[in-house]
């Protein structure tokens, strides 16, 4: 003890003291609220702090959450600051990671994420000031991040942006188009306007070209990123989304803001009320995790006792559990590793031969190919990576690609359940078969393209498919493949000659979604509709006389029988008539050769 206390203090007031001996002194200490007991616990915390932000990483994200909150979180905030800016600073490429940590702590201890998002404030005014590239760079990339989480407002986004591209130069204009990718998705989400006058002033610094060339092509590489709304560089990645966005606490400082950092939370400080405030983060910690401490123990004994008194009883029931693991618990292990395989994987090729490498059991695959889509479905705009990975599982096997057809009138007839973004990422998948043929065009005859049979997801669906497809293909091409008659019975639906009310609601929607070329036979069928109604009109006039005249001749015939007698005699009568008149009858007319 004596030994430790003649060690030089460093710089947050303390001395390196080794784990093993670290825990010897802590023992050996009975008053838990001495100075010296304080101190030994706040070397503890840092240590334990600094080693599980080192550690943490996209995939292991959630339990360094969970033994995070294990720390007493509110007598080490400067601790926990300090560790994870020193960490950001050395692994920029980790920032997301630190992020996604930092809003995790900041719904349960928003003071956390306030005193963060203060010093990485600072720490970018210092820097900029200074003309520090490399750690002005790695601020202005953890406050993209931050409003990609939501711990920070997106005011600060566009005022750092006005910043940098108040005076114009190579690097800050360059840092400038660092921040518009990392957080232009979000700024695009949630104030579109403010990122419309950004990008308006990034073509003011490209026309005036003063700049140079490298600048000015990242800023048109960046006018292409625009185009695409930020496809390659979402907001969030699914492995990081770990926060509702209504438990969110948004913190609204500005750059122009007044911060007080609280440099003496980085240094250990005696307390007098120690013990009070260690109790008071226990009961705060498991209303933060949920459960108690100890409990656990208790639990496992308890299971040990009932599971020595019970063998007999689970080894009755072991065949009812196998049944149960094969129906839920052996599903959802599928579908988690299927998901892992996709999303570990960096090309469809790789994640197609890592899929058939599972060994799915008969059965399960119609739920593999199911996942492609699931997969593809959760991305935040769509990717072609999971287009081609199903086309891929398509043109192995004749029963997949029947399976896929199945899927298709599946997802269409639920396809009102899907949000927007959802619903266009399941539709560019299906559209990406079409038009590679990896998946019979017969799945068509599922949709019938009238105003009782849709809805407006459907009809959304239909939009965004057939633009996929007419993308790729080009419209003379997709319109010759609708028009082969040896398909025509399958697309009936799709171009209703039944009723004219549908007939003019399938040529408007066509229409309307810039594709009214595939609707030339139903305008000509539309225009011809009078005439063939007029033409079955007459056929049916026309075969009504004469069954009219039929029927009239036959009751002539009837009485001719009966009045042969007076006719004959009327005949007689007449002949000589005409015999005593002396007129002769009508010459006949001879053909002109």
């Amino acid at each position: 003890m004596e030994r430790t206390k003649m060690l030089p203090a460093g710089r947050a007031g303390g001395a390196y003291i080794p784990p093993f001996r670290l825990k010897q002194m802590q023992a050996g200490i009975q008053d838990k609220s001495s100075v010296e007991y304080q101190r030994m616990t706040w070397e503890a915390l840092k240590k334990s702090i600094n080693g599980l932000i080192n550690k943490v990483t996209k995939a292991n994200i959630t339990s360094i959450v969970q033994e995070i909150f294990q720390e007493n979180l509110v007598r080490g905030r400067g601790l926990y600051c300090r560790s994870l800016m020193k960490a950001q600073l050395a692994s920029p490429n980790f920032t997301n990671v630190y992020a996604a940590l930092t809003a995790v702590i900041n719904t349960k201890l928003p003071e956390n994420g306030e005193t963060l998002l203060k010093r990485v404030i600072m720490q970018f005014r210092r820097s900029y000031k200074r003309n520090d590239k490399p750690v002005c760079t790695a601020m202005v990339k953890f406050i993209a991040h931050l409003i990609n989480q939501q711990v920070a407002h997106e005011i600060l986004g566009l005022q750092l942006l006005t910043v940098l591209l108040e005076k114009p130069t190579d690097d800050s204009v360059e840092l400038a188009v660092s921040f518009v990718k990392e957080a232009g998705s979000a700024l695009h989400q949630l104030t579109p306007m403010g990122l419309h006058a950004i990008f308006e002033r990034f073509r003011g610094v490209l026309h005036e070209g003063e700049i140079d060339k490298r600048v000015q092509y990242m800023i048109e590489g960046l006018f292409a990123v625009r185009k695409t709304n930020f496809a390659e560089f979402p907001a969030l990645d699914a492995d990081l989304d770990l926060v509702d966005a209504d438990d969110q606490i948004t913190h609204e400082l500005s750059l122009d803001d007044q911060l007080d950092p609280e440099p003496s939370l980085d240094i250990f400080h005696p307390d007098p009320e120690f013990v009070e405030h260690e109790e008071a983060w226990k009961s705060l910690k498991k209303e933060l995790l949920g459960e108690e401490e100890g409990g656990e123990e208790g639990d496992d004994e308890e299971e040990e006792e009932e599971e020595e008194e019970e063998e007999d009883e689970e080894e009755a029931a072991a065949q009812q559990q196998e049944i149960q693991d094969q129906t839920e618990t052996d599903l959802v292990n599928l579908r988690r590793t299927i998901y892992l395989t996709i999303q570990s994987s960096m090309q469809s090729d790789e994640a197609a031969h890592k899929l058939l490498k599972l060994q799915i059991k008969p059965g399960q695959e119609k739920e593999m190919l199911r996942m492609i889509i699931e997969c593809g479905m959760q991305e935040k705009s769509y990717m072609k990576y999971y287009g081609v990975l199903a086309e891929r599982f398509c043109k192995l096997k004749k029963e997949w690609e029947e399976m896929y057809d199945e899927l298709f009138a599946q997802y269409y007839a639920t396809v009102h359940r899907l949000e927007t973004n959802k619903l266009r990422n399941v539709a560019k998948i299906f559209g990406h078969l079409l038009h590679t043929d990896a998946m019979p065009w017969t799945c068509l005859e599922y949709i019938r393209l009238n105003e009782e049979e849709t809805t407006s997801s459907s009809r959304i669906f239909i939009k965004i498919l057939f633009q996929e497809v007419s993308e790729y293909m080009g419209l003379p091409k997709l319109k010759e493949r609708l028009e082969d008659p040896f398909m025509a019975q399958y697309f009936e639906g799709l171009f209703p000659r039944d009723n004219p009310r549908n007939t003019r609601f399938a040529i408007n929607f066509f229409t309307s979604i810039g594709l009214g070329g595939l609707t030339e036979g139903l305008r000509e069928h539309l225009k011809n509709l009078p005439k063939m109604i007029m033409q079955r009109k007459q056929e049916s006039s026309s075969s009504s006389s004469s069954s009219s005249s039929t029927s009239s001749s036959s009751r002539s015939g009837f009485s001719s029988d009966s009045d042969s007698d007076s006719s004959s005699s009327s005949s007689s009568s007449s002949s000589s008539s005409s015999s005593s008149s002396g007129k002769r009858p009508a010459p006949k007319r001879q053909r002109r050769d």
